[in-house]
């Protein structure tokens, strides 16, 4: 079942589909988990998320699946996506998915993004086993000149990123332990996984593969793993 729009008109979310897929050897974001595109996985994770969304960065023709985003920097990686969506985006909050990311479940989205709405962080990420993850991240639309200014100096590592802009606005990065937010019940997944598997990417086919052997031993229909 599809969320009902829960935050339209106050975030937007974005999947970042620009990557080479050099090690995937085919393009990642048409290559099948669970039976359907790892490009409409990530699209029906945001808007279970209730989230209207769009896609960031495409070096393939996606607009079948939703609005599609061109980068301004070419060859930037993810955070040139980012860039591009931002300077898209209507909306003040703006959610980031990888693609790759198949197993990311929409309440930890929905929970982040209550946080920033309550915190207005201008950046809100998640940290598991005491590490930063760089994405999923909820950014504000106040960053983009940082990032355009990091971008023009040819800096484009997003874990740089997240913790220097956020210093530059005399802020810090607001990065939630994903291990406290399972334990406060705010989040959970409903194949029963643990919060470092749904961190877990499909770069290559052995990844993708073992991800679809982790999704069909739990035995679960599509619409039920996307609540």
């Amino acid at each position: 079942m599809i969320a009902k729009p829960e935050f339209d008109g106050q975030a937007h979310g974005f999947v970042l589909a620009g990557g080479q897929s050099s090690r995937m050897g085919a393009d990642k974001a048409l290559e099948l988990f669970h039976g359907i595109p790892l490009i409409q996985n990530a699209l029906d994770i945001l808007a279970s998320a209730g989230l209207p969304s769009g896609i960031a960065g495409s070096r393939s023709n996606l607009s079948r699946f939703a609005e599609e985003i061109p980068d301004t920097f070419a060859n930037a990686g993810p955070l040139g996506g980012v860039h591009a969506a931002l300077s898209h985006s209507p909306r003040e909050l703006n959610l980031f998915l990888p693609v790759d990311l198949p197993l990311m479940p929409a309440s930890l989205l929905t929970s982040l993004l209550r946080r920033a709405m309550i915190t207005g962080a201008p950046a809100t990420a998640c940290k598991v086993n005491g590490r930063l993850e760089p994405f999923p991240v909820i950014l504000s639309q106040t960053v983009l000149p940082e990032i355009e200014a990091r971008l023009q100096n040819g800096q484009t590592a997003c874990h740089a990123a997240w913790h220097a802009i956020p210093a530059a606005q005399g802020s810090i990065l607001d990065a939630v332990a994903v291990e406290y937010l399972v334990q406060v019940g705010q989040c959970a997944h409903p194949l029963g996984l643990p919060p470092a598997s749904w961190f877990q990417s499909a770069n290559t086919p052995a990844e993708l593969a073992h991800l679809n052997r982790i999704y069909s031993a739990r035995v679960v229909r599509p619409e039920t793993f996307l609540k």
